[in-house]
């Protein structure tokens, strides 16, 4: 007999994990190991639990899941990661798939789809929704973002790298402030910093700059 599948869900729906929980625990074969609400926990988790599968949203507090991939797959190196989202944009599963997750579901797909792409994702095989095959020809062809420079860690400070980690594990700058003991208008300053020494617009960026570098796993 095949081996159990362990699956981590992440998820900012507290209720939809609670249903898709419910609806794997029907299937033999499959067993729920863990469940995340945002990046920095699903890190967290990954390095716990080693699941097989992760089934990913790409919206989550504070940034995008498909700047979680790298890693989440850095995490748990035995992992496939599956999105698993209402998002059909063609950017965003370019962006998924050459961040190396293991296929693209939108959350419409029917639970035979669902269950049968946990268990080709745990084969190694790729899996693209039946609903995206048209917006696969368009990501194939898009050209890949820039991968994220090295020598970008060096310009923060220690400070600004221990808040960049806790902007990836969607902390506010209230909270921040009292986690590092230091003023919530410092933390602006520190973050204005940041957004300018990486040339960055926001905060999602932000996270998604320090979820790449790892930073969420190395400050803790």
């Amino acid at each position: 007999m095949d081996a159990t599948i362990r699956v981590m869900l992440v998820d900012d729906h507290a209720l939809f994990r609670r249903g898709l929980i419910a609806l794997l625990g029907l299937e033999p074969g499959i067993e729920v190991v863990g469940e995340a609400a945002d990046a920095g926990e699903a890190l967290r988790l990954a390095t716990r639990t080693q699941p097989d599968v992760v089934l990913l949203d790409n919206h989550l507090p504070g940034v995008r899941g498909v700047d979680a991939i790298v890693g989440l797959r850095e995490a748990a190196p035995g992992a496939q990661v599956l999105m698993l989202t209402v998002s059909d944009d063609s950017a965003d599963l370019a962006a998924a798939l050459r961040c190396g997750a293991g296929g693209y579901l939108l959350k419409t797909c029917d639970t035979d789809e669902l269950i049968a792409a946990i268990r080709r994702a745990r084969q190694g095989r790729v899996i693209i929704g039946s609903q995206m095959g048209a917006m696969l020809a368009r990501a194939i062809s898009e050209p890949p973002a820039p991968p994220p420079s090295d020598s970008e860690l060096a310009h923060l400070t220690p400070r600004e790298r221990e808040i960049a980690a806790a902007i990836a594990r969607g902390a506010s700058n209230k909270l921040i402030g009292r986690e590092l003991g230091i003023a919530e208008t410092t933390v602006k300053v520190h973050v204005q910093s940041i957004l300018r020494k990486l040339e960055l617009a926001s905060r999602v960026q932000v996270a998604g700059w320090a979820l790449r570098h790892k930073l969420d796993v190395l400050t803790k």
